[in-house]
């Protein structure tokens, strides 16, 4: 038992300063290559640690070896943008001028729920309130808005802070399907939505890539031809 607590000590101060050594970022930061070599390091510390009748050696080497192909691949980076654009890949932008761009959501496989979301962990609720949202490398969404929407503190301007009721958005149309159980929460019904978007120009719901009411308690909607209108009140 002592010798498995050792040898368990040794391959976990081991693991630690290799990922010290590899930098400080956070999981949710990893590049790609860095998650998979974060996760080699787990699996090949604790091989040895559960099977003690393999030679220590067998965890350190491999795991040292990992650092060494890191630090080659952050140093080659460092020199050359072709090398981090093979490796890293580039920022992609999902939102550009309070338009989604549907064939980035495809080409990296994010749904428009999960899109949602992100803008709304952001702190918006509407995506005709962003001017920019680029997927980094590392999968995060960064957000620049529109200035009109840009934070303000009532405080400096001496504005009082009335309170304003807001909802969170509700798909309604995802690239020509109807949500039925969308609409069923909002008491509304699919004839109520075809004659809505007519009245709007939406000769064929087919036409739309998404449509949703949004925080305002507007209907909001984008055509596959990347076309956006916002009009109503719900």
């Amino acid at each position: 038992m002592f010798i498995v607590m050792l040898r368990t000590v040794l391959l976990y101060s081991l693991v630690v300063l290799v990922m010290r050594l590899m930098g400080k970022r956070q999981i949710g930061q990893l590049q790609p290559y860095e998650l998979a070599i974060t996760i080699m390091l787990s699996d090949l510390a604790s091989l040895p640690m559960q099977d003690t009748r393999l030679p220590l050696i067998l965890g350190i080497i491999p795991i040292i070896t990992l650092l060494t192909l890191e630090t080659i691949l952050s140093e080659i980076q460092l020199k050359s943008t072709l090398a981090r654009k093979i490796v890293d890949g580039k920022p992609y932008i999902v939102i550009e001028n309070g338009k989604v761009n549907a064939k980035v959501l495809k080409s990296q496989r994010i749904n428009l729920d999960d899109l949602m979301e992100s803008v709304r962990l952001a702190g918006y609720l509407n995506v005709q309130d962003i001017q920019l949202a680029i997927l980094e490398n590392n999968g995060q969404l960064s957000i620049t808005p529109k200035d009109a929407n840009t934070p303000v503190i009532k405080k400096d301007l001496k504005l009082p802070a009335p309170e304003q009721e807001q909802q969170v958005p509700t798909i309604l149309v995802v690239e020509g399907k109807i949500n039925k159980k969308a609409l069923k929460k909002l008491n509304k019904t699919e004839n109520w939505l075809y004659k809505y978007l007519k009245s709007g120009g939406i000769k064929d719901i087919k036409d739309l890539y998404f449509a949703l009411i949004n925080s305002n308690g507007k209907l909001y909607y984008e055509t596959k031809e990347d076309g956006d209108k916002e009009d109503g009140v719900f």
